[in-house]
C-alpha cells in the first residue's frame, strides 16, 4: 500500500483527539468520514479548524481525511486545528515559523479539574451555616 505522498499528525485538545492525514488535492475535508459542513455544524468551529490552511492561504491545495473523538464539539475542533497545523509542518518545515506564531502548534493543556471529596465540586464548598 503506498502512501501517495501522504503526511500524518496527530492533535489533542482537553479529551478530544484528531488523527489527521493530509495530501496534494482539491481542498476536500471529511471528519469521521462525513462532509466537512456536516459534522461541523457551527460556523464558529468550522472557521476554527480552517484557521492554519487560510494562516497559508493554502485552503484549496489539501485534501483532509481526520478521525476525531473524545469531547465535544468546540475541543474536537481546536484538535483538528492542532493535527492539521502539525500535518502541513510535517510536509514542510517552513511553515514552522508561520503558523508556531500564530499559536497553532501549541497544545492547549488546560483539562477539567477532578471533583474533590468532601465538595460539591473541583473548588465550591458546601454553603457554610454558623448555627
Amino acid at each position: 500500500m503506498a502512501t501517495e505522498n501522504r503526511n500524518y499528525a496527530t492533535g489533542k485538545r482537553k479529551t478530544a483527539s484528531a488523527r489527521v492525514w493530509i495530501k496534494p488535492g482539491t481542498g476536500t475535508i471529511t471528519v469521521n468520514k462525513r462532509k466537512f459542513e456536516d459534522y461541523f455544524v457551527r460556523e464558529t468551529s468550522q472557521m476554527i479548524a480552517k484557521q492554519p490552511l487560510e494562516l497559508l492561504e493554502a485552503a484549496d491545495q489539501w485534501d483532509i481525511a481526520v478521525n476525531v473523538r473524545g469531547g465535544g464539539t468546540a475541543a474536537q475542533a481546536e484538535a483538528v486545528r492542532h493535527g492539521i497545523a502539525r500535518a502541513l509542518v510535517e510536509n514542510d518545515g517552513e511553515r514552522r515559523p508561520t503558523l508556531k506564531r500564530a499559536g497553532f502548534l501549541t497544545r492547549d493543556s488546560r483539562k477539567v479539574e477532578r471533583k474533590k471529596y468532601g465538595r460539591p465540586g473541583a473548588r465550591k464548598r458546601f454553603q457554610y451555616s454558623k448555627r
